[in-house]
């Protein structure tokens, strides 16, 4: 199979082109990355020079790059967007551009060039977040976006469904839960409270701590992307989760105790306007109808991931990003 990968370059995306070209050496990877802050080559430096790789700088939103790239393979995976909520909150425009109208050039190349296989990555943010300790999300839960990040990824995802009702597009979609793991950008929350810990900074605790989140290891992931892309039901939605819910204070407190400092380097600030309080995901469908279940257990992963941030210290330092940093202890005063 010759797949392109928009967005290969970032967290999930370099992630998924290792895991398909280990498992399956014969196929083809086109990687197409604009190469913002969440784009790194240096994420991909151990496959360079396989011959089945090819990158490609470019804009998903850039039709003529988009038709060449599609027009060449045989299934689109769609993981470029615009996905950090602080920084969509402050120029939401950016999110409209990528996670809207870039998926839109994509999905009529796929569907001016034989209607390609496109499997869309969403996220479980559309469905907005649950009030209580009960209740999870389905396939079938109503959307709900509560900020611009998710309102403009569940404007995707209904484009991307009324490609394949109204076109006949061979499609399917995937909203995940919580991705951690190697070569996560230091922004997000797990590998920032890493590499503040070991740079003895403090880490920033929106709030009280108690919103919730079910985490997925980033391999466990791409195991269930695979899965759906060779044997989903085109047209289905799946969710992918790990039903491991654990809130943010406990969360900080593994990876104090895992890095061997105490909870006076918590720093609490004021929470995320529109801060959801509780994802939790029903990955019964792709665990029912495809097989999968997630490989890894939350602990080791986590232990696994701060080993790999302590190791490739050279890779981060150069992303943490100043004027982010300002922006948290500008905008986030202790409470």
């Amino acid at each position: 199979m010759k797949l392109l990968v928009t967005g290969g370059a970032g967290f999930i995306g370099s992630n998924f082109i290792h895991y398909i070209l280990k498992k399956y050496p014969d196929d083809w990877v086109f990687n197409l990355d604009k190469l913002t802050y969440a784009g790194n080559l240096d994420n991909l430096k151990s496959i360079v020079k396989n011959k089945k790789y090819k990158f490609f700088k470019g804009d998903i939103c850039d039709k003529k790059i988009v038709n060449k790239l599609v027009e060449q393979v045989d299934a689109v995976v769609h993981f470029a967007a615009e996905s950090h909520n602080d920084r969509v909150n402050l120029n939401p425009e950016i999110a409209i551009q990528t996670n809207f109208f870039g998926t839109h050039n994509l999905l009529e190349a796929a569907l001016k060039y034989n209607k390609k296989r496109f499997h869309h990555i969403s996220t479980d943010e559309v469905f907005g977040h649950l009030e209580t300790r009960q209740g999870f999300f389905s396939e079938d839960t109503p959307y709900h976006p509560r900020s611009f990040y998710p309102a403009s990824k569940a404007a995707s995802d209904w484009w991307v469904r009324a490609y394949f009702r109204i076109k006949g597009l061979p499609i399917t979609i995937s909203n995940c839960s919580n991705n951690f793991g190697p070569y996560q950008h230091p922004e997000k929350v797990i590998p920032l409270f890493i590499t503040n810990l070991i740079e003895n900074k403090k880490v920033p605790l929106y709030g009280d701590g108690s919103n919730i989140r079910d985490w997925l290891f980033v391999e466990d992931h791409c195991s269930a992307i695979d899965l759906i892309l060779r044997q989903g039901k085109i047209g289905e939605t799946y969710n992918i989760g790990t039903n491991y819910e654990i809130s943010n204070l406990e969360l900080t407190k593994k990876i104090l105790k895992l890095l061997g400092r105490g909870d006076e380097m918590i720093r609490c600030v004021q929470d995320r306007p529109g801060h959801d309080w509780r994802y939790a995901i029903n990955a019964s469908k792709i665990k029912k109808d495809l097989g999968w279940q997630p490989k890894y257990n939350f602990d080791e992963a986590l232990a696994a991931t701060i080993i790999w941030y302590k190791e490739n210290e050279k890779w981060w330092k150069k992303l943490k990003d100043k004027k982010f940093q300002e922006y948290y202890d500008k905008n986030y005063s202790k409470t």
